[in-house]
């Protein structure tokens, strides 16, 4: 696949989607985003594709937000079309795993998509950040949402409110990122995690990333009822009989997506 701003690439069962822009720090433009959503909707489609990683080109920013030269002509029109909001809404909602595996700076609509994502890897030197209000506009690709769910509402507060940079190591400790593997490991370490989450029956990843996306915004009831009938409904696949078998004989599981 040939884009002008994102480069494309299947390893394995993982699509590696990398933003190309490395001289402007893969601030995202319109056209950028253009081409985030064509690869993304590739990844999706492939059935080869396992899992989805999203990162940045050059070392030393995921994306240090949206292209200001852009934004700047921004009315109040265009700011009512889900532009970042778009494609944090795809990398949530598709079935498929979706990995940020952070380098860098990641700030403003950066963060945004990252926040879109089910899973973020960053690097001891990556620096995150909301920092629109200094710009007199506030957050508007989900972060004002997402952001205090994923860390909690003081913290979500703080760097919505304050807009100060905090260090990869902060981020770690309140749950922005999960993992921390140095820059020469960044790739190899989403590879490793992506071959993990293949090694799952299809239907376990997709299944679970629904659950906990609806149990956030249902009741406790709502949600638990609703975990029920899916375990109900995986309970029946040839996949279940696969997996308890091969852990039975002490061998690896081949699963059918059945």
């Amino acid at each position: 696949m040939q884009l002008d701003n994102v480069l494309y690439d299947v390893q394995g069962p993982m699509a590696l989607i990398t933003i190309n822009r490395a001289e402007k720090h893969n601030a995202i433009s319109l056209a950028t985003l253009d081409d985030l959503h064509t690869a993304v909707d590739a990844a999706a489609d492939d059935d080869a594709v396992r899992v989805i990683t999203i990162t940045g080109a050059g070392g030393k920013a995921f994306a240090a937000g949206s292209d200001l030269s852009e934004v700047i002509h921004r009315d109040f029109k265009k700011a009512l079309e889900p532009i970042v909001q778009g494609l944090a809404d795809k990398l949530e909602r598709t079935p498929k795993p979706t990995i940020a595996a952070i380098d860098g700076i990641c700030m403003g609509g950066g963060l945004e998509v990252a926040l879109g994502c089910d899973l973020r890897v960053a690097t001891p030197q990556s620096r995150f950040a909301t920092p629109e209000g200094k710009l007199g506009i506030i957050p508007g690709g989900g972060a004002t949402a997402r952001l205090p769910r994923i860390v909690g509402r003081g913290w979500g507060m703080e760097m919505l409110l304050m807009g100060e940079p905090i260090g990869a190591e902060r981020a770690l400790a309140i749950g922005l990122v999960t993992r921390l593997v140095e820059s020469d490991e960044l790739l190899a370490e989403t590879r490793r995690m992506a071959d993990h989450l293949a090694g799952f029956a299809p239907f376990v990843p997709r299944t679970m990333k629904a659950m906990v996306h609806f149990g956030m915004e249902a009741s406790l009831a709502g949600a638990l009822m609703f975990e029920k009938y899916a375990q109900g409904a995986l309970v029946q696949t040839e996949d279940k009989v696969e997996g308890i078998n091969a852990f039975l004989e002490k061998r690896d599981p081949e699963f059918k997506g059945r």
